[in-house]
């Protein structure tokens, strides 16, 4: 009887579905030291250009070498637009300047810049002339990274106010093979001044003679390129833009940035802040060498392990109260870990709301009075249960009632301490124009640990040790 069973073959899934995982970086890996290019461009002909950038950094550093040099010129323009800084600059560290151009040709303006700001100056400083939007690229690069013109491109449709429907219509014709993606038409006077926008939608529904400045939208919201890129993240996501103009102070059209940019800039700041809260450089990558891996953490490590020195020298101060009542040891780490708990728990709150934009400077006494109330709250219940533990346990000592006092006293009074400088580091910081993020990593901890430590002893020397 005759197998019924549909086959699917490798070249029936639908492009780019072919999983990058360890048997395909294996397989390809073992490909290119045989030399067999032609079935390795085979296995990766499917793929998007964000799968084969991930497929790069999984494969050695000479198989991503090899595999990078046999891809098209287009293709491997727009992988390296998906590729970390750090990645990109070592996979083109051997290029030639004639390939390297092709390559950037390839990419839109913004993106160019970033690959030419990762070269080295004398490289990046003999491909730029040679590139077709060198001006372009060169205006690019003079704006901080960081910032709204370090992410904008120069890439957008734009036409006279004095145009109709039908020749806006024609201009988006006309720059489709440069600009990828256009969301929207911008209307600028004879001064390149930015008077407003119109939406793909209403110039395909509009009459072809109908002038543009009768459709378009003048409610445009606009950013300038001095503006951090965060800020631009936050204008983006709360007005739902795909699209946001870049104009100079004086109104003049920039550039743009474009909905796919600012998705990389929110994850790149999420990874960095979560970085920074674990005690981290902010700028680690999976794909960094050993070497940079430790320069980023080390310095860290060292703040924490100074940071629990102070805290012994906290507990040797009082090693008298120690040596007339071991049974305070056993309540060393709960002090500790639940100061620490308690600040992290305020600092990250507050971290989060800065870098969503919702709290502002005069929501600060609020906040404060609001974790002052949980504080409170959370101590009051954290203590009863600590204190009824002490007296209900078996533990051994004189004046338990005493010693329970002591503890339930210390827990009410580190939680309200750590949760006071969990809220406020933050603020500081953000007022110093610091990432607030740092107050979640062993900063706050380590100074959580030592006042706690610190209220613990003081308050057992006056009540249980009296």
């Amino acid at each position: 009887m005759e197998n019924t069973t549909p086959i699917i073959e490798e070249t029936q899934r639908p492009p780019g579905l072919l999983e990058v995982d360890a048997a395909l970086v294996s397989d390809i890996t073992a490909l290119l030291e045989s030399g067999a290019d032609g079935m390795v461009m085979n296995l990766v002909a499917d793929l998007y250009p964000a799968d084969l950038g991930l497929l790069l950094t999984r494969l050695p550093a000479e198989g991503a070498e090899r595999l990078f040099e046999l891809l098209p010129n287009e293709k491997a323009g727009q992988v390296l637009a998906e590729l970390d800084d750090d990645f990109r600059a070592r996979l083109l560290h051997e290029a030639h300047t004639e390939r390297l151009k092709e390559l950037i040709e390839e990419l839109e303006t913004d993106d160019a810049a970033d690959v030419l700001a990762d070269l080295p100056e004398d490289v990046a400083s003999q491909v730029l002339p040679l590139l077709e939007d060198s001006e372009d690229v060169r205006e690019l690069l003079t704006y901080d990274e960081e910032t709204a013109g370090g992410i904008m491109g120069r890439e957008f449709v734009a036409v006279r106010e004095t145009s109709t429907v039908a020749e806006a219509t024609e201009e988006v014709r006309r720059m489709a093979d440069i600009v990828h993606d256009v969301y929207a038409v911008f209307v600028l006077d004879e001064d390149q001044k930015l008077l407003g926008t119109i939406s793909l939608k209403k110039l395909l529904l509009s009459p072809a003679r109908t002038p543009v400045i009768d459709i378009m939208d003048t409610d445009v919201i606009t950013t300038t390129p001095d503006v951090d890129q965060e800020e631009v993240g936050r204008i983006m996501q709360k007005y739902d833009l795909v699209s946001l103009p870049v104009v100079s102070p004086e109104g003049r059209m920039l550039g743009r940035i474009t909905i796919d940019d600012i998705v990389d800039v929110i994850r790149e700041e999420a990874e960095e802040d979560i970085q920074l809260m674990s005690g981290m450089s902010g700028t680690e990558d999976p794909s960094d060498t050993v070497g940079l891996i430790v320069k980023g953490r080390l310095p860290w490590l060292i703040v924490g392990m100074f940071g629990a020195g102070l805290s012994g020298v906290v507990i040797g101060r009082f090693e008298h109260a120690l040596e007339q009542a071991v049974v305070l040891a056993a309540f060393i780490p709960i002090v500790m870990a639940m100061a620490g708990n308690a600040g992290i728990q305020s600092s990250s709150i507050v971290v989060q709301g800065l870098a969503s934009g919702q709290l502002w400077s005069s929501d600060v006494l609020r906040r404060l009075a609001k974790e002052l109330s949980v504080a409170l709250l959370n101590g009051f219940i954290l203590a009863a249960i600590l204190g009824l533990a002490v007296l209900v346990l078996p533990i051994e000592g004189t004046y338990i009632p005493s010693l329970a006092l002591t503890v339930s006293l210390s827990m009410l009074t580190v939680i309200v301490l750590a949760t006071l400088i969990g809220t406020t580091v933050p603020l500081l910081l953000n007022k110093l124009n610091i990432d607030p993020a740092l107050a979640t990593g062993p900063f706050i901890t380590t100074s959580n640990d030592i006042v706690g430590l610190t209220v613990y002893f003081l308050l057992a020397s006056l009540i249980y040790l009296r």
